[in-house]
């Protein structure tokens, strides 16, 4: 089993869902008293947040590095960063880390194509949504994003940073969550991106007429076949 460095914090709430997937991943697919080889570097948000909202992405992006050479050297042989926006620093991580970088747009397009599905709504936080961290790098793969409204979207963004990132799940944000899905549906969505790994705590696939992806576990079952399978002995450094 390969040793999987986890780059946390952003938020500690779904940081520990991470945690208690990919040790689960392990002891299902291994068995016995098999747990999954982590080491986590849980970031302080509040001050990833303030770099958030001043715009300051070289700033973060420099932490970041520093991050995946913390990890390289705890000997992590595969990486993964546990929050889609923080994915807009993705390159200075893989320069940080030299080793592979599980990224979660791919494993979005990899379930997107075995569900034959092109035409996906994002629902992210406001830096997601308004990035092109998902046009770019679904570019090639016949899969396209759409974003809700602006007033949509920055309800979305509230509810993750006041709520969901405080592990307060509310029924009233969830049934308001739900109607700017039935939106996106109405606009073409096949499928609904939850572009953020705080969104599986208040929406899932009962939640709308057509499949919700979960980034978070998709990007546990990447990270898994990573540490685990064969295959991944031939990713090369800094791959996806």
């Amino acid at each position: 089993m390969r040793r999987v460095g986890l780059i946390g914090g952003t938020t500690w709430t779904s940081t520990a869902q991470y945690y208690r997937l990919l040790n689960e991943g392990v002891a299902a697919r291994l068995g016995g008293q098999h747990s999954a080889d982590l080491v986590l570097r849980s970031v302080e948000f509040d001050e990833v947040a303030a770099l958030q909202r001043a715009g300051d992405w070289a700033e973060l992006g420099r932490r970041y590095r520093a991050e995946g050479e913390l990890l390289a050297r705890a000997g992590a042989e595969v990486v993964g960063i546990l929050a889609n926006t923080m994915h807009l620093v993705y390159d200075d991580v893989v320069a940080g880390a030299g080793v592979p970088v599980v990224h979660v747009v791919d494993e979005v397009a990899t379930r997107a194509n075995e569900l034959g599905v092109t035409r996906l709504g994002l629902l992210g936080t406001g830096y997601t949504m308004s990035s092109d961290l998902y046009p770019r790098r679904l570019e090639g793969t016949g899969v396209s994003t759409f974003v809700p409204g602006d007033d949509d979207a920055a309800e979305v963004h509230r509810i993750i940073y006041e709520e969901l990132a405080h592990d307060r799940v509310l029924e009233s944000s969830r049934a308001r969550l739900r109607s700017i899905v039935e939106r996106l549906v109405e606009r073409g969505a096949q499928a609904i991106v939850l572009g953020c790994t705080e969104l599986p705590m208040i929406l899932s696939d009962g939640d709308a007429e057509v499949p919700m992806l979960d980034t978070t576990a998709l990007h546990v079952g990447a990270l898994l076949d990573a540490a685990i399978s064969p295959q991944s002995s031939t990713l090369e450094e800094g791959a996806a």
